[in-house]
Order: C-alpha cells, then sequence, then structure tokens
C-alpha cells in the first residue's frame, strides 16, 4: 500500500486528545490565518509598490499555508477544505487553485483496529464472516479506510469508518459554528461577494454528518445505480446490505483504471473522445433528469474498464446533490438559451428560479445579458453545423413533445460543454 500521508496531526491520537487541546490547536490555526491575511493586505508590509502582482504572489503563499494547515488538522478541515474548492464566489483563485489538489488522504488506521470495528459491527470474528479479509488497507482517506475481502466467493471491499471520527467532528464543528458567527461579523465584504458565514457552515455540518452514516451512502449508491439501470456505460459497485452498518461498508470490487490516467487509458484501448461524452452525458442526466447527482466527482471517485469500450465506474456516494423538478427545468431553460443567445429566456429561466428578481426597469440587466451571450457567438457559430446534423440524425421534428424537448436541450448542452 502506497498513500500519500499528510503531515501529522494531534487529531489521531483520539484517545488521548482532550477537547481543550483541540479546541485550542484550531482557534490557534484560525488567528495565526486572520493576522496573515490581514497582514498581507497592508502597504507596510510590502517593498515598494503594493501591485495587483504582488499580491496575488502573498495570495499563492497563503494559500499554500492554508493547505499545509488544513491537512495537519485532519479529516473534519480536509472535508471542509474540499468543499471550499469549488467556492470561486467565497474564495480569491489562488486559494481554489491550491486547495483542490487537498489531498483526502491520511495515514491509514492500524489494521488491528479496523478489525476490530468490522467484528464490533458485524457480531461475529472476520473468518467467520469472510472467506479471506485482507488486512491491510488498499486505499486510506480521511475519513476511512478500504480493505479488499472475499464473502460468499465474491470479491468485495469493505470500507471501515476511522475510530473517533463523529467525537472530533463534534468537537470541530462546535468551534467551527463560533468561527463562522465571527467572520460574520469582521467580513467587511469589501470584495462585493456576499458571504454568508454562518450558511456555509450549516451546509458543511450537514454534509459531513451524512458522510459518517455509511447506511446512507449505501442507499445513494442503490439509488444513482437504479437512475442509470438501462445505460451501460455506468457501473455502481452493488451493496452487500447483510455486512453494511453505520460504520461499515460491504460492497462489489469493481476496479478500473482513474478517470485521469490518460496513457493508461490509452493502452487499455478505450476511445477517450467517447468517453469524453459520456462523462457529460452522465452529469447532464444527473442533473436534469434525475435530479440526484454526485457531489464529489474527483478522479479518485471517477474510474474506467474495458466493458463496452470503455465503462464509467463511479466510487463513494456520501456527497451527493439534489436538484428539484422547478430548478432542473430552469436550468434547462438558461442553457437553451445560451444555445440561442436569447437574453430573455435565460432572464426568465433565472426568474423561474429564484436567481434573480424582477426589478421595474430590466433594460440594463437585458443588454447586459445580451452582451454575455454574443460573446460565445464565434464559438458556438463553429460547433452550430455538427450539432444541427447529429440532431437532424436523431430524427427530431416539430413540434416535439416535453419529453423529446427535454433530451434535445441535453443533448445540445452536451455538444456546447465538448
Amino acid at each position: 500500500l502506497k498513500v500519500s500521508v499528510a503531515p501529522g496531526g494531534r487529531w489521531n491520537r483520539f484517545k488521548t486528545y482532550s477537547t481543550m487541546q483541540r479546541t485550542l490547536e484550531i482557534w490557534g490555526f484560525v488567528f495565526s490565518f486572520i493576522f496573515k491575511v490581514w497582514l498581507s493586505n497592508q502597504k507596510l508590509s510590502y517593498k515598494g509598490e503594493m501591485t495587483d502582482e504582488k499580491k496575488s504572489q502573498r495570495r499563492r503563499v497563503l494559500a499554500k499555508w492554508l493547505k499545509e494547515n488544513i491537512l495537519k488538522l485532519g479529516p473534519t478541515f480536509i472535508k471542509i477544505g474540499q468543499q471550499f474548492s469549488t467556492r470561486a464566489d467565497i474564495l480569491p483563485q489562488e486559494y481554489i487553485d491550491e486547495l483542490s489538489e487537498l489531498q483526502d488522504q491520511v495515514p491509514p488506521f492500524p489494521s488491528e483496529t479496523a478489525v476490530s470495528i468490522v467484528e464490533e459491527e458485524l457480531g461475529s470474528p472476520v473468518e467467520v464472516i469472510f472467506d479471506r479479509f485482507d488486512r491491510e488497507p488498499i486505499a486510506a482517506a480521511s475519513l476511512g479506510q478500504v480493505h479488499r475481502a472475499i464473502i460468499q466467493g465474491q470479491d468485495v471491499v469493505v470500507k471501515v469508518q476511522r475510530p473517533g471520527l463523529k467525537g472530533l467532528f463534534d468537537i470541530d464543528l462546535k468551534n467551527l459554528r463560533v468561527i463562522a458567527e465571527y467572520l460574520q461579523k469582521i467580513d467587511p465584504k469589501s470584495d462585493g461577494a456576499k458571504r454568508d458565514w454562518v450558511a456555509i457552515y450549516d451546509e458543511c455540518a450537514n454534509v459531513l454528518y451524512q458522510e459518517i452514516d455509511y447506511t446512507r451512502e449505501a442507499a445513494n449508491a442503490e439509488r444513482f445505480a437504479d437512475n442509470f439501470k438501462n445505460m451501460d456505460y455506468v457501473k455502481v459497485p452493488s451493496i452487500f446490505w447483510e455486512f453494511t452498518t453505520p460504520q461499515v461498508l460491504t460492497m462489489e470490487y469493481v476496479p478500473g483504471i482513474k478517470i485521469n490516467r490518460i496513457q493508461a487509458l490509452d493502452e487499455l484501448g478505450v476511445d477517450r473522445k467517447r468517453l469524453g461524452r459520456y462523462a457529460v452525458e452522465s452529469y447532464l442526466e444527473q442533473i436534469l433528469s434525475h435530479g440526484f447527482f454526485h457531489a464529489d466527482p474527483h478522479p479518485g471517485n471517477i474510474a474506467v474498464d474495458d466493458v463496452n469500450g470503455g465503462r464509467l465506474i463511479f466510487y463513494d456516494f456520501g456527497m451527493m446533490g439534489s436538484i428539484t423538478r422547478n430548478i432542473r427545468e430552469g436550468l434547462i431553460e438558461v442553457f437553451y438559451g445560451v444555445y440561442e443567445k436569447d437574453a430573455e429566456k435565460v432572464l426568465q429561466a433565472m426568474f423561474q428560479m429564484g436567481v434573480l428578481v424582477p426589478t421595474g426597469d430590466m433594460t440594463a440587466v437585458r443588454r447586459t445579458a445580451q452582451f454575455f451571450l454574443n460573446s460565445f457567438e464565434e464559438r458556438l457559430a463553429a460547433q452550430r453545423k455538427e450539432r444541427e446534423m447529429a440532431n437532424a440524425e436523431l430524427g427530431w421534428k416539430k413540434p416535439p413533445s416535453k419529453e423529446e424537448r427535454i433530451e434535445k436541450k441535453k443533448q445540445r448542452l452536451a455538444a456546447i460543454g465538448k
């Protein structure tokens, strides 16, 4: 096993780690970060003029420091850091770049501990439950680790939750709530961003507690698999419910190649262009049709095998997102409006979703929206002929049914996303 080891943190010694020690460590980190941010915005801290380039360089250095200290603080902060890595509306790009590289990997915990958890949760010795149970994990992450096994003659993987995780979350989230309230008061929002730190905290806390209930993850996996049951280019490992509890998840072993390992995919003979189309289509299906999507699609959670010339394998269903029908229909209209360069259609869809609130005079807003849409003109024109030919082959005629119209829009969105 080769595991990327995060810098050591006292959090891992949960049996002897007091609430006070953890609280002091967290607040020491927070005040250090706030001071560094404040200092980076002071003219006196720069040699010569405080230029945008110098400020950006300071942010890059500080973002790297932030990432390294998040790794030291352990699972709670790693997970929150990953969530913030997608929030360009909150953080400058330098922070997004660093946090997007945040490794969800920490040292594996002892195999004896993993075996003890499995036996306690499933109620029997591993030798009785499994035909074989590999004590060395094949992967380790912030929330748990994965062991290969054989049960009833079938290859499976057993995901075992890291011990003491809920207690650690309870301490960390209690402190993070206070931190969110503090940031809500001191954040000047001088960059124009509308950050609601308490709402962000509530969202993060909800996701974290959901992720440490493996029965919920198992249910998510089955729902996701059912949504794609008629699509042979998507595979979801089957769940073994008899051997699954809130802290132990047993599922089918489905090996694959990480989707970002280009050379390995080429050696496997996978058509990467078709694979890219499958990836886009799968997410359009999730978001626009199912309203239930995989919310953590990093390369560690999506793999490829050679079944059917290249099949997408989805792993880890702890973090899922849901979209209401109203929002799904609004999104379809927004993207269709973008395709047609119809600013009015885009705005009406945004009103429908509640993203924009109509005012008395929308002239300036319409002009801005149209200017934005026109910026896509050259790219769309270059692709229009190809898309229209593809749509003609599908046999669409006017007027289409609502279902045909939605399907047509998804095909067009897929073309735009190429």
